[in-house]
């Protein structure tokens, strides 16, 4: 039988050792009727959705079950099942653990993306690639690393394009982009994990068709979000999003290798707001990361 976990317990069969500190968010609702609500949840109501499926089932999905917000497991249950995302946390996943690599994010925190910005939430999608690879920074939201970690070179100059475009905006000292995600802007990697020391190292292993079916939802069943889209390889996994729903912007990304031309001027985040204004939904509040 599946056996009931308490949320402290470790599981074998998931990327790493499982340790739940589920974020509680609480806000305001928006002015097109989405709520911007209080993100906590109860593990038994995500562990409903999935009664019927056989053991080793569960067992492989235990830190989904535990981790993700239900708004989202509910949306993304059906690709959760499908055999290739199994095949990553049965195979994959498992051996990284068997051969004692270290993965990065923390298990408790590759889906914290879930729980900072529902699907009835979502105003601004950044795209990313995948998690930052040293220690203590990646914590599942994209360009932004752990609390009192200063912020990596590409957010440094997400920072000054923000100055430039709002002369009022209060750089931070740290680069925790939480306070952007309980407004609305979800930020998501295409692949959820990394090796400890290796950029890329979990690409093409099976993440990237379940943060497109992330995109998908996004496109097919909502409308008026803004897809930012910073470089060649998230424009080109932001390439089917409905232009006429949607607004799309598109810019080189702001990595000190590229961004001189022309990330300080694309004025992403005043056309973000212009956009989101317009279509009668709150605006981002960029200026609200301040130590």
């Amino acid at each position: 039988m599946f056996k009931t976990k308490t949320p402290k317990e470790a599981t074998t069969t998931s990327a790493t050792i499982v340790e739940i500190n589920t974020p509680t968010v609480t806000g305001k609702a928006d002015t097109d009727g989405s709520h911007h609500g209080d993100s906590s949840f109860s593990i038994d109501d995500n562990k409903s959705l999935f009664e019927g499926l056989d053991d080793e089932t569960k067992n492989l999905l235990f830190l989904e079950m535990t981790t993700m917000h239900y708004d989202w497991l509910k949306v993304l249950k059906p690709e959760l099942t499908k055999p290739y995302f199994l095949k990553v946390k049965r195979t994959y996943l498992k051996q990284e653990l068997l051969d004692k690599k270290v993965i990065y994010p923390p298990a408790k925190d590759i889906y914290s993306w879930t729980n900072y910005t529902l699907p009835s939430n979502v105003k601004v999608v950044i795209l990313g690639q995948d998690p930052y690879h040293g220690p203590n920074q990646a914590h599942g939201l994209c360009f932004s690393v752990a609390k009192g970690v200063p912020p990596p070179p590409s957010l440094v100059n997400i920072y000054k394009t923000l100055l430039k475009e709002y002369p009022d905006f209060r750089k931070p000292t740290h680069g925790y982009l939480e306070n952007w995600a309980k407004e609305g802007v979800l930020m998501l990697n295409a692949s959820l994990t990394v090796r400890r020391g290796e950029a890329g190292s979990h690409s093409s292993q099976g993440w990237e068709p379940f943060t497109d079916a992330v995109i998908n939802y996004l496109n097919e069943k909502k409308s008026n979000i803004v897809f930012l889209l910073w470089g060649a390889h998230a424009q080109k996994k932001g390439a089917k999003i409905n232009k006429t729903k949607h607004l799309v912007l598109k810019s080189v990304h702001p990595s000190p290798l590229s961004a001189h031309r022309g990330f300080f001027d694309n004025q992403h985040f005043i056309k973000t707001n212009e956009f989101l204004e317009s279509r009668g939904r709150t605006p981002i509040n960029w200026n609200c990361l301040a130590d």
